[in-house]
């Protein structure tokens, strides 16, 4: 009984010592494992663009397996609704993702334009890509083909009410349209600074209390309300007396989001990326990111109270490498999931345009269910959507890579265009 006694104890000791050493082990890993080729991954990330390109290419087209696509639009109207983006792997043009995708990418710009390079002059091409398109659909008078600024205010509702059987279930409004009109006179305040326009936000923030403090936390195509203010916070950190309520928001925002936070709401895979049950996941982790990285380099040396946790501007910058670098594939599968990037990345997107044979390899015209083979094949896409980052994986960290597997293998637009500031930040500061 003595010795199998001793016998146990010393199991238990040398399980102990090997809990502490690959502890030790995967802690010394976890420092010498090298950031990803961010420089790369930000060149890449803007390609993506070119890949979701719809109408007339331009001579400079990179991505050389799109072609020419929806020639037509709007004709059926008598207006030129030609170009814009197909928003994920699908061939629609939806506007609301569209638009957010645009705001995105130019505030990638505006922020981090001097850590591009050589790379900003394919970001601007990319953001004037959709711009143009939005200046052809709001060209007639009175008559608009999205719902945008001063008209969006005069005439107040959901376009789900209006156009709901052409975007719903895609894109349905379900935040409303209050964050909206914020947003959009946020960046009016920032692009003008016209009195007006801080008039306006300041007086609407408290009129639209409950549907902001309902949603601190969101931020994507549909709910802008963390967007808003972080945005603000830049303008009121220069004078205190203007902070609230658009500081304590943005700060309920970060304890919201950080882990380390007593008052955290966001749930994290074992692995450490942001989840959020739904579609295309991924988007959660870029925008957020963008926002946190966006408001410590505003907040510089202001440190913000979670509870019995003070956060500050370096914490904030390392959660935003954290998610940023497991995408690019440090990660339990070792996969990045930026299509293209590392040496294991998706194979088989769940991308009409990626898995269909480009026309100059297939001249025929291809009718609606020809396709199916191909979206059920379990060859790798036969076009390589270079950039394209896609859904990602589950909360367990797993990833299936299947096309039928439209979660987690299908990229989108707005998951690309915030990490794009991410990756021209983190470029410069490696």
């Amino acid at each position: 009984m003595i010795g199998s006694g001793k016998f146990s104890l010393n199991c238990q000791v040398l399980r102990i010592i090997a809990a502490i050493f690959v502890c030790l082990i995967a802690t010394v890993v976890a420092i010498n494992v090298p950031n990803p080729n961010y420089a790369d991954a930000l060149t890449k990330s803007i390609l993506f663009f070119e890949g979701q390109r719809s109408g007339k290419l331009p001579p400079n087209q990179r991505m050389t397996w799109r072609k020419d696509s929806a020639l037509l639009d709007g004709a059926d109207k008598g207006v030129d609704l030609v170009g814009g983006y197909y928003d994920a792997g699908d061939n629609v043009k939806f506007h609301f993702p569209m638009a957010f995708t645009t705001t995105m990418l130019a505030w990638s710009v505006e922020q981090f334009k001097n850590s591009m390079g050589p790379d900003l002059q394919h970001a601007m091409e990319a953001i004037r890509w959709s711009t143009d398109y939005f200046l052809k659909a709001t060209n007639i008078p009175n008559v608009v083909f999205a719902q945008v600024f001063e008209f969006a205010d005069k005439y107040r509702g959901s376009y789900n009410d209006h156009i709901g059987s052409w975007v719903c279930p895609f894109y349905c409004d379900y935040n409303g349209y209050k964050d909206e009109l914020l947003w959009a006179a946020a960046w009016l305040l920032k692009a003008t600074r016209k009195p007006m326009y801080w008039i306006y936000v300041k007086q609407n923030i408290i009129n639209f209390k409950s549907d902001m403090e309902s949603g601190l936390s969101e931020f994507g195509w549909d709910a802008k309300h963390a967007g808003i203010n972080v945005l603000i916070s830049k303008f009121v950190l220069d004078n205190p007396s203007n902070a609230n309520p658009f500081l304590p928001y943005a700060d309920t925002f970060v304890c919201s989001v950080l882990p380390e936070s007593p008052t955290n709401t966001v749930r994290y895979t074992p692995g450490g990326l942001m989840y959020k049950s739904g579609i295309c996941n991924m988007q959660n982790p870029t925008a957020l990111s963008f926002l946190l990285l966006t408001y410590a380099r505003y907040m510089k040396s202001r440190v913000i109270r979670c509870g019995n946790i003070d956060v500050t501007q370096k914490m904030l910058i390392r959660f935003a490498r954290s998610q940023v670098n497991y995408i690019l594939g440090i990660n339990p599968m070792n996969m990045s999931y930026m299509v293209g990037f590392g040496t294991t990345f998706p194979q088989r997107i769940h991308h009409r345009g990626a898995s269909l044979p480009s026309i100059d390899q297939h001249p025929e015209k291809m009718g609606c269910k020809e396709g199916t083979p191909y979206f059920l094949s379990e060859n790798p896409n036969p076009n390589l959507h270079i950039g394209a980052v896609v859904g990602g994986p589950d909360i367990n960290d797993y990833f299936v890579d299947s096309r039928p597997n439209a979660a987690q293998s299908e990229p989108t637009t707005y998951v690309n265009a915030p990490l794009v500031g991410l990756l021209a930040y983190f470029k410069a500061h490696p």
